[in-house]
């Protein structure tokens, strides 16, 4: 194994892809098609992921509460975000479609997308193929706007998208608001 040198942002996204795909099974391979990152890159990353126990040593069982306690506390430190200018893009966050909050947004937040139709501050997603690989695994796209939830959220905020993040993560059937 490589020398760790500490987690990177598209390890996360690895991560909820293999919680995404569930049972089903998956090749290092599936999972670079997917989220437009290098097969030796998911290798790397599920690497980093075992060392910092994320991930079981088979390679495969997500630990499931360390995720979330790694999303929740520690992601707006490692990963933080500043919003920048106001543009056209694929709304995260509070601004994803599918995020509903307690209260309305504020702010409105879009990950760079030439083809998306939401307007708010650009936010530079956790790895550069999130709207591609948002497109096609809403589940995904759903954990990854929660993410950007707890990297710029209010406390309040923060618990609602941690208790939402926790329905899709243990696949719960409690619909998102």
């Amino acid at each position: 194994m490589k020398a760790h040198k500490g987690m990177r942002p598209h390890d996360i996204p690895i991560l909820l892809k293999i919680i995404a795909v569930g049972n089903e099974p998956w090749m290092n391979k599936d999972l670079a098609t997917s989220l437009q990152i290098s097969a030796s890159e998911i290798s790397d990353s599920i690497s980093r992921s075992e060392y910092a126990g994320l991930i079981g040593s088979d390679r495969r069982t997500v630990q499931l509460k360390e995720v979330e306690n790694f999303i929740r506390y520690g992601l707006k430190y490692v990963f933080p975000i500043k919003p920048g200018a106001v543009l056209t893009g694929k709304g995260t966050a509070q601004s994803a479609p599918t995020v509903r909050l307690d209260s309305p947004p504020t702010d409105h937040y879009v990950w760079p997308d030439p083809e998306g139709r939401q307007k708010g501050m650009i936010i530079i997603p956790l790895f550069p193929g999130a709207v591609y690989a948002s497109g096609k695994d809403h589940r995904l796209y759903e954990m990854l706007a929660l993410c950007d939830v707890m990297r710029l959220g209010t406390k309040k905020e923060i618990d609602v998208a941690a208790r939402l993040l926790n329905n899709l993560i243990n696949y719960k059937q409690e619909p998102i608001r």
